[in-house]
């Protein structure tokens, strides 16, 4: 029988420094929990062996790999308080497990792959709740909530980092006497240009800072104030100190040259600079530490004494086997219905071509930095070039998908106007016509383009790439069948022809652009 908190209790051996005696409450639950998550491992591999591989191959979340080690940490701490609770299945936690699964459909039938993985990383928390009830989730809520950093996300703050690193350095270049001009993300110097690249954005050491922060906040103080304070400097230092970082780089390579700049950039900028940043605001919290060491991490004695969790668990108390059951039902259900979704397919036309355009002709393709958007996936494809009579010139991409998913998102990474691994750079945004979202690209230092984009499917008309996710989810969560078409509109700055202007007069004459596209793609 297992005891209760409010018992007097005979130390052991167990509660010394090393394991626990397990009451059998506790390993009923725990064999249940394994089963739950080795089924939701198996039934989920894909989207684990993903989030494995970006932690490996990919900078930004290299840290990540020592989170799970980290997760066994935290629950050690917890353990001898957790082994005098008594773990029940609890029935409010399939309410929770089934928002987990849902969520990752959400992902699944969108190709959205931040959603899918966030989604098995919320199924694992949610079994707990499921499993081991109210109680044990409180005296692990830290641990749980902190699952969130081994999920990959960062890409969407890269490009407001790149701007924002930008304007930090210029305005220390300024600073520091030196002539410059910014131009987005391109600082034009006396000794050459510079480039706040996507890899100097420091969206890694703001990520990885972040994750240090919160589990320093959790386990070194106990004051909410001071917790609130080591967050916004793990938020704001990594930040300043990259754009210090950057500005270094361009000021030395006015002293020493760009060459001798850029390779101390590259032996500083990494790991190496992080953990330097690191040091200094952990020296700088260490005197304000307030979390006693012998103090233990949960209060035990306000989870067993709160009423709300006392009724809580009662109320919803359900048997361990059915809410395991349960479990595995969500599970089959969500990857069935994924796996219908993914089957669909719009129906096509066997060929497409770019149509006229009043008061534009086509002419030859050719481009004075070659220019080709990417569009994995699409069935059709079409890149052609239009001028008016005016000496405006635009180039139009199209590409037409019978559906949206793994390996055939119109709005995925590394999808769409900029070409990766060519000489085109991501410059800054741009405002686009008719709710296009607008992009700035330079090639070689010298030759700007303009390109905006659009997505089509079913009513929706828009440049955003959420909105676009959000039409495909209800799309296939109905089970519904739509093509989706991509459009760029791009243009060469040339002189007294500014591409923003030129293409806002192509999409002009192209009259209703939703049923323009439509017709493009042979859809209506």
């Amino acid at each position: 029988m297992s005891h209760d908190i409010s018992r007097p209790h005979a130390p052991t051996a167990a509660d010394g420094p090393g394991l626990v005696a397990l009451s059998r409450p506790w390993r009923s639950a725990l064999i249940a929990l394994g089963l739950a998550w080795l089924v939701q491992f198996g039934a989920f591999a894909a989207d684990w062996g993903a989030m494995v591989r970006q932690w490996w191959d990919i900078s930004t979340y290299n840290h990540m790999l020592l989170i799970p080690l980290v997760e066994v940490w935290l629950v050690w701490q917890r353990r001898r308080e957790l082994a005098r609770l008594t773990p029940r299945a609890w029935a409010p936690g399939l309410v929770l497990f089934a928002l987990a699964a849902c969520l990752w459909l959400l992902g699944g039938v969108s190709g959205f792959d931040l959603l899918r993985q966030a989604g098995v990383v919320a199924m694992l928390a949610a079994s707990v709740p499921l499993l081991l009830g109210a109680q044990v989730t409180a005296a692990v809520l830290f641990p749980l909530f902190y699952l969130v950093f081994i999920v990959p996300f960062g890409e969407e703050l890269v490009k407001p980092l790149q701007m924002i690193t930008a304007e930090i350095t210029i305005a220390l270049t300024h600073l520091s006497g030196i002539a410059a001009v910014i131009d987005g993300v391109f600082i034009d110097t006396p000794v050459g240009l510079f480039e706040v690249a996507e890899a100097c954005s420091g969206v890694k050491f703001l990520i990885a800072m972040v994750a240090f922060g919160v589990l320093a906040a959790n386990v070194c103080f106990v004051s909410w104030p001071r917790r609130l304070v080591l967050l916004l400097a793990c938020l704001v230092v990594p930040i300043l100190a990259n754009g210090v970082r950057a500005w270094g780089t361009i000021y030395a390579a006015q002293i020493f040259g760009v060459e001798v700049a850029a390779g101390f950039d590259h032996i500083v900028y990494g790991w190496f600079f992080f953990a330097i940043i690191l040091t200094l605001v952990i020296l700088g919290a260490w005197r304000f530490f307030d979390r006693p060491a012998d103090a233990p991490m949960i209060d035990l004695a306000a989870i067993t004494g709160n009423r709300t969790l006392a009724w809580l668990g009662g109320t919803g108390a359900m048997p361990l086997a059915l809410a395991l059951a349960s479990c595995l039902v969500l599970v089959a259900g969500v990857r069935v219905w994924a796996q219908a979704a993914d089957r669909l397919a719009a129906p096509l036309p066997a060929r497409i071509a770019l149509p006229d355009v009043t008061g534009w002709h086509r002419v030859p393709y050719d481009p004075r930095v070659w220019w080709e958007p990417r569009a994995q996936g699409a069935e059709h494809r079409l890149l052609g070039r239009y001028a008016d009579g005016e000496g405006r010139v635009v180039d139009v991409f199209v590409a037409l998908y019978s559906g949206q998913g793994e390996g055939r998102e119109a709005g995925g990474f590394g999808e769409g106007a900029l070409m990766r691994e060519s000489t085109w750079s991501w410059q800054a945004p741009a405002v686009g016509p008719s709710g296009g979202r607008g992009e700035r690209l330079l090639a070689n230092g010298t030759l700007e383009r303009v390109a905006v984009t659009w997505y089509r499917n079913g009513t929706l008309l828009s440049g955003s790439n959420l909105g676009l996710k959000l039409a495909v989810i209800d799309d296939q969560l109905f089970l519904r069948a739509e093509p989706t078409v991509m459009l760029i509109v791009s243009a060469e700055e040339r002189g007294d022809r500014p591409a923003a202007q030129s293409i806002a007069r192509f999409v002009g004459s192209t009259g209703d652009l939703a049923r323009w596209m439509d017709a493009l793609a042979g859809l209506r």
